[in-house]
């Protein structure tokens, strides 16, 4: 026989839904940090593309050296 009173047996019960809560939390979490992990990838490699992309734009413009030579001219005064 269970020599507890109500009372425990009310928090135990309130004890292990708050774990079940707490647990079901972290699992949605983790998952969610997956995901938006997975998604930053992504990005980070579409950006790349994209640079890639422009700066082959500029070379088939013929602007690239003409970019180079002021960002040096900026950068040495």
């Amino acid at each position: 026989m269970d020599t507890r009173g109500p009372e425990t047996s009310g928090l135990d019960t309130l004890q292990d839904a708050a774990e079940n809560l707490f647990q079901q939390l972290q699992e949605h979490f983790q998952a969610l940090t997956a995901t938006l992990t997975l998604r930053v990838e992504e990005m980070g490699h579409r950006i790349e593309d994209l640079q890639k992309n422009v700066t082959d734009l500029m070379v088939q413009a013929g602007i690239e050296n003409s970019v180079k030579e002021q960002m040096e001219n900026c950068s040495g005064t």
